[in-house]
């Protein structure tokens, strides 16, 4: 009996067209597109004038267009990925000589890059699904470029003298200096170092905002619906605050020239001092700013502990604080580690207000910035200091997983659970009360400060005449004909924006496929393709931005100074965000849905965009906002790649704060609060609220 000899089932004829058609795109590119930017022909055009380096790319496409026509898949995997191995290892070799890729050379890589893709896909990587290979296989190759080749770079330029020299000696004479690791603070009456400095605000501020954040959470939770508003109140600041709004809130309150200092001094006689600027006042004002974050962790975790479990204590007559101490506080183990984590890494990434409130308290984020802002322009000692911030950082993650440990601390399964949370003792919810009723009062004043603080002609010196010039030198507009807006902010605030607007849905894209490829498929190396998207969460913004400026600065990636590198820096520092939203969205979508668009034959693609992504529109939305506003208030990673062409608005109110324009600094500062609580609301109006929960009321007996 004869037998036919079938095709693979993961090598339809249409698959094999859509490869060739990739690969025509690449040499169409490098036929007719500008290789490099400023000009200079196509990469045909500029290999017949005599950069040799491009002859192999255009041969190599051009082959792989004939193997992927004829179906050859092991070739033309080969020539695609060498080709585009090939055109980077050309392009660094040449280093500041050769040319900076432009339009040609990023879609012709691209292409490529898709083609190698789903070769591989064809010979049975990914099970054969040319969509996920592609999303892997690209998004890996941008966290290479775009995260961890700018992050090995700034850990090799510590190796490296001024003049580009091997010099080891000098890499470790920049790491354990005196001034970064000194501890004469503890004894000796000197001042620490910078990272003993870092370190112990961190540390400081990582266990004052987990209490806080507690305190807010068991008032919340335990407290009842009276005090919904608090968790809408907390959930929002984070959001909209920019990150020197507290700062500049303290200044005006509690500076030298403050209104509370002066106060102090004309009812008490208590003099005037600079005790706000050191560690009291970056330690207060990072307290209140990253409060809010560690309250959500815990708020979502005391409402996840099974009521059960606490009846069931007090079933066995338990009193209500040990119900607190051996049940619900081990619960929260995993919240509080991640609460205080990741108030340790933020204080660590800070900028914002160290640069306003440091004074002589140096910490690791201003003192990268003066080595590569100031006079001095050191970027080997920038990068000495961002190792220093990034080791800190991990080894605060590996601390984190230690204290943790291995124990299980599932409460939610699938079975009922209708109990009532039990209550708090008596004197610890009285001490709760009474510390979450003077936090947020302090807080509301000190927004109340920046909200009032651009209406007045001065409120850190007590000057309470009523005035809109501060808003007209920032957001003036000329209605002479034609009209144009004559203030200096205006600019900056295009500019972010614009930069935002773009970053955003890039964001959201990246992230979700991202998320998808995760949740959705199994492949090999898929936990180290998750662990990949989410490593640029463990890098302070400070060290992401310090690595772009010295990656970025030369050809072939040359693109600081320009708009795209800002918006590059946004999209993979936000990257995590999109995906653990994904993740979570998907996990509630049924696997089903995905098995039966497979049954009628739907492809990979066409189940990602007619099933998946219409179910993930929260999800979408969410990481939207999140993108836009976390990119309309960032600071530490951006105030080193803003530039006078592309200045942003927190870098132009930085700029104010260092100039002493206090009130200019603050009327930018609620015009930014005010813009994202609206954009907030819109997102809230189109997504609407989730209401999952119990019933109110009971339901009606029916007869039958």
């Amino acid at each position: 009996m004869a037998t036919a000899v079938a095709r693979p089932v993961f090598v339809p004829a249409s698959r094999e067209r859509a490869t060739a058609g990739t690969l025509a795109l690449a040499l169409a590119a490098l036929f007719a597109l500008p290789w490099a930017l400023g000009g200079g022909g196509s990469a045909l055009l500029r290999a017949y004038a005599g950069e040799w380096t491009l002859w192999p790319l255009v041969a190599a496409t051009a082959a792989a267009l004939v193997t992927a026509w004829r179906a050859d898949d092991r070739a033309t995997a080969i020539l695609a990925g060498g080709a585009v191995i090939w055109t980077f290892a050309a392009g660094f070799a040449a280093g500041a000589k050769g040319a900076s890729f432009g339009w040609g050379a990023l879609v012709s890589l691209f292409a490529l890059t898709v083609a190698f893709a789903r070769a591989i896909a064809r010979r049975g990587a990914f099970k054969g699904d040319p969509v996920v290979s592609s999303i892997v296989v690209v998004i890996a190759a941008l966290l290479a470029i775009f995260i961890f080749f700018p992050v090995g770079k700034v850990l090799a330029a510590a190796l490296f003298d001024a003049q580009g020299g091997f010099a080891p000696g000098l890499a470790g004479e920049r790491l354990f200096a005196s001034d970064i690791w000194g501890a004469g603070c503890f004894g000796g009456g000197t001042r620490c170092g910078v990272a003993i400095n870092t370190a112990m605000l961190a540390t400081v501020v990582g266990f004052g905002s987990t209490l806080l954040g507690l305190i807010l959470a068991l008032v919340v939770q335990r407290g009842g619906r009276r005090y919904a508003g608090v968790t809408r109140l907390m959930s929002i600041l984070p959001i909209v605050t920019p990150p020197f709004v507290i700062a500049l809130a303290l200044v005006v309150l509690f500076g030298r020239t403050g209104i509370v200092t002066g106060w102090l001094d004309a009812w008490f006689s208590i003099p005037r001092s600079r005790w706000l600027y050191g560690l009291p006042g970056v330690a207060i004002a990072q307290l209140i700013t990253f409060s809010p974050i560690a309250f959500m962790i815990l708020h979502g975790a005391l409402g996840a502990i099974s009521p059960a479990l606490e009846e069931a204590a007090q079933t066995l007559r338990a009193s209500r604080w040990r119900v607190f101490r051996t049940v619900t506080w081990p619960l929260l183990r995993p919240a509080l580690a991640n609460a205080f984590l990741l108030g340790f890494v933020e204080s660590l990434a800070d900028f914002a207000n160290p640069i306003v409130l440091a004074g002589n308290f140096e910490v690791l984020s201003t003192k990268i910035f003066f080595a590569i802002a100031g006079a001095q322009h050191d970027p080997g000692r920038a990068a000495a200091l961002a190792v220093v911030l990034l080791a800190l950082t991990l080894a605060a993650f590996w601390l984190q997983q230690r204290w943790i440990g291995r124990l299980s601390y599932v409460t939610v399964t699938g079975k009922g659970d209708g109990g009532i949370h039990a209550k708090l003792p008596g004197p610890l919810w009285k001490a709760c009360f009474g510390v979450a009723a003077a936090w947020i009062v302090f807080t509301l004043v000190c927004y109340a400060i920046i909200l009032t603080g651009g209406f007045v002609k001065d409120i850190g010196r007590g000057d309470m005449t009523l005035t809109l010039h501060h808003f007209g030198q920032g957001f003036g507009i000329d209605f002479s004909s034609p009209a144009i807006f004559s203030g200096s902010a205006w600019d900056s605030l295009f500019t972010t924006v614009k930069v935002a607007a773009i970053a955003a849905p890039l964001t959201a894209i990246v992230g979700l496929l991202s998320a998808y490829v995760i949740t959705r498929h199994r492949f090999a190396g898929r936990r180290t393709f998750e662990f990949l998207t989410m490593v640029s969460f463990a890098i302070p913004g400070t060290v992401i931005g310090v690595s772009y400026i010295v990656a970025f600065n030369v050809a072939p990636l040359e693109l600081t100074g320009g708009m795209a590198i800002l918006v590059l820096c946004f999209v993979f520092r936000n990257m995590p965000v999109g995906v653990r939203a994904g993740v979570a969205a998907l996990a509630q979508i049924d696997r089903t849905l995905d098995e039966a668009s497979s049954t009628l034959r739907a492809s990979t693609r066409r189940t990602l965009t007619r099933v998946i992504l219409p179910l993930l529109k929260p999800a979408i939305l969410a990481t939207l906002v999140f993108s836009f506003t976390h990119a309309m208030t960032a600071v530490s990673a951006v105030i080193f790649l803003a530039t006078a062409k592309y200045n942003l608005a927190t870098v132009y109110i930085i700029g104010r704060v260092e100039a002493g324009e206090y009130p200019l600094a603050i009327a930018y500062s609620s015009v930014l609060i005010v813009l994202m609580r609206a954009v907030l609301f819109a997102v809230q109006r189109v997504v609407g609220e989730a209401k999952l929960g119990r019933r109110s009321t009971p339901m009606m007996a029916t007869g039958g």
